[in-house]
């Protein structure tokens, strides 16, 4: 039984939660690595049906930066380094922002906020190219990191920011990968200034960045079977029945 082991012991969730959140580790890896997309957003939405977004928000953080750290360094040769310099100055400024505000809102406005988002994702217009100097990539690292202390999965929106600087797929998934180790890593800091109890969680989140790992390693290989139509058919369905459960949690709040 996981829940009575050391380091889950002090989570507080039950032992199939548990062992749920680190299948849909796995499960949402393979997806990303099958697909090159979807499975950031999944794992948020699956874990905002286990924890408060106060919790859940750094969590992810983690288990996202733990994959993200690994992609940027393997493909270490191809990031474009004046990009994340301008990009951390403003998500440093970004994230010290979100940390003012991120504490205070209540609970049910922040699953509001989330669920919406993750509908955006979904069935909203997808982010084009941003072009510009280096002020636009710091103003865009500010407004991204700003909005991932609330909402947690700001890939495609960092994803547009770089693909407007970058041609190469290889130069792109670099810098991408750099930045939102960069920007997940001010989080995680910022959560821990403000009192977060990280070390509640070691136990699930380093079984989660593992699970992911072999999930990179072994789902994609199966999943990469299911033509794309499908599982974009597939995807949209689950996220969106996901985000409407977040909602549906959230609006009793705003009654009581």
């Amino acid at each position: 039984m996981l829940e009575s082991l050391p380091f889950f012991a002090d989570t507080g969730l039950s032992d199939w939660i548990l062992w749920g959140l680190i299948v849909a580790s796995f499960a949402t890896s393979a997806l990303t690595a099958a697909f090159g997309i979807g499975g950031g957003v999944a794992l948020l939405a699956i874990m905002s049906l286990a924890m408060p977004v106060a919790t859940l928000i750094p969590l992810h953080g983690i288990v996202q930066m733990g994959s993200n750290a690994g992609r940027s360094w393997h493909f270490r040769h191809f990031i474009k380094w004046p990009f994340i310099l301008a990009f951390a100055i403003g998500a440093l400024i970004g994230t010290m922002i979100g940390s003012q505000f991120v504490v205070a809102l209540p609970e049910h406005l922040l699953k509001l906020i989330l669920a919406l988002f993750v509908l955006f994702l979904i069935w909203g217009p997808k982010p084009k190219r941003v072009s510009g100097g280096s002020g636009a990539i710091a103003i865009g690292g500010g407004l991204s990191s700003l909005a991932g202390m609330f909402v947690g999965a700001t890939g495609p929106l960092v994803g547009a920011i770089v693909a407007g600087r970058a041609s190469e797929r290889q130069a792109i998934v670099a810098t991408h990968a750099c930045a939102m180790t960069l920007q997940h890593a001010l989080k995680i800091v910022a959560f821990g200034a403000i009192g977060f109890a990280f070390q509640n969680w070691i136990g699930l989140l380093v079984a989660m960045i593992a699970s992911g790992y072999a999930g990179t390693v072994l789902g994609g290989s199966i999943l990469k079977r299911m033509p794309d139509h499908y599982f974009r058919i597939i995807f949209k369905g689950l996220l969106t029945a996901l985000a409407l459960m977040m909602l549906f949690r959230a609006l009793p709040g705003f009654w009581s």
